[in-house]
């Protein structure tokens, strides 16, 4: 090679170097104002969603709550409240069960939706365990009596309307015996189409009630004994009943946005019907256990106890429907599940054709002097999952508040004490 041909290589080559070196120093990528960028993921580059890169920004801020409610810094799982079934439940029920020798605590049965298979476990070491394989496919609700020995479940035909009710025997469970899951439920059924179902406070009774001829029937059954009687009728058909305790049964019509609603006092032993309260839009009731007081709450869920005796009624202050909540025995406490914020709506309607879902929290009202206090917000607690709480109940000793899921009727329990 010429030493002209070789000057004129190493002039090409220092030109091609230059260009390189001006052209990476110019479109050199620059980290964004604010990040502090330990990384970068090539590949990230090229995806159609967003790109990733690894900081060292730690920082969260904690959504706005309408409640007021900030959780502390770093917040885990609230050990208080706990997923009891793994499973969605069609109902539960509570008794007190012996765990040692003469040593009882409070225990749940509580039927799967699905298959009709019914599980057991104590309230406060949760240990899910099957106790009966009779297979009852799709039961839409569920009851408990008799100290949990018995058990009520409704479900609809294969013809898709009829509704059927079964009432069952479970096998007594004995101390020391060891239960493998494989137990039969035996029992009977009462009539078709039973619009409503309550308990009995006691848990030895139900009272249901069914149409005929053009009328309504009310008719009080014993989980022991399997004897009827009929303590009501009426020519309006549509009744939601609640018998909070052994002298009185409460009937209220169904509610609806914008028809007013009554609720009458049924007496089971006199068989009498008086009314309580009336034109209210909306109305939906829950009696206290002494008797003496009605929480209600109208078509804009203002939620109000009412005096029965002397018929004064004093505002709560919060917003929701008596069924998410339950008084205590002395009847001087309320547990509530509250919306933390509402839609404008239809309601009580909206929520129970599922339009609308809650995301409570749950409240404790003091009935004597009107004061409410928050005790939980789920979502904290469960690292954000919302619930919908129906179906509360306590324990005997008033321990453990229980409940269901609406959203995904899965049974949850909020330790007390």
């Amino acid at each position: 090679m010429s030493k002209r041909n070789l000057i004129l290589m190493i002039i090409v080559l220092i030109i091609i170097v230059a260009t390189l070196f001006g052209y990476f120093y110019m479109y050199q990528p620059q980290a964004k104002t604010g990040e502090n960028v330990e990384g970068t993921n090539f590949f990230a580059d090229f995806l159609p969603f967003g790109k990733s890169k690894t900081t060292t920004n730690t920082n969260t801020e904690t959504p706005a709550d309408i409640s007021g409610f900030v959780p502390e810094e770093n917040q885990t799982k609230d050990s208080n409240l706990n997923k009891i079934s793994s499973f969605p439940i069609a109902g539960y029920g509570i008794f007190m069960k012996e765990k040692n020798a003469g040593e009882y605590a409070p225990a749940l049965r509580y039927v799967n939706k699905a298959n009709g298979n019914i599980y057991q476990t104590f309230a406060h070491e949760i240990d899910e365990r099957k106790f009966s394989s009779t297979i009852i496919p799709k039961v839409h609700e569920a009851f408990f009596g008799n100290k949990g020995e018995s058990v009520v479940m409704r479900y609809l035909k294969t013809d898709g309307k009829t509704i059927e009710t079964f009432v069952g025997a479970l096998e007594k469970e004995y101390f020391g015996a060891d239960s493998i899951g494989t137990n039969d439920v035996k029992g009977s059924f009462l009539p078709e189409n039973i619009s409503d179902i309550s308990v009995s406070p006691d848990l030895s009774k139900i009272f249901y009630l069914f149409e005929s001829n053009d009328s309504v029937i009310g008719v009080s059954y014993s989980l022991q004994t399997n004897s009827k009687t009929q303590i009501f009728d009426s020519p309006f058909t549509e009744w939601l009943s609640f018998w909070p305790n052994s002298k009185m049964i409460t009937v209220t019509t169904k509610p609806s946005y914008n028809v007013p609603g009554y609720s009458y006092i049924i007496n089971p032993e006199r068989k009498d019907f008086n009314k309580i309260v009336g034109e209210i839009k909306g109305l939906t009731t829950l009696a206290s256990p002494n008797g003496k007081s009605m929480l209600y709450s109208d078509n804009n869920l203002s939620l109000s106890i009412l005096d029965i005796e002397n018929k004064n009624t004093n505002s709560i202050g919060i917003k929701t429907l008596p069924e998410k909540c339950i008084w205590t025995k002395t009847s001087d406490t309320i547990y509530c599940a509250v919306p933390k914020y509402l839609e404008q709506s239809q309601y009580p309607d909206s929520w129970y054709q599922g339009e609308i879902s809650f995301s409570d929290q749950i409240w404790k009202v003091d009935v004597a002097t009107g004061n409410t206090t928050l005790l939980l917000d789920p979502i904290t607690s469960t690292n954000g999952e919302e619930v919908d709480a129906i179906k509360l109940g306590l324990d005997e000793n008033e321990d453990y508040l229980f409940f269901v899921n609406k959203k995904d009727s899965y049974l949850w329990e909020l330790k007390l004490k």
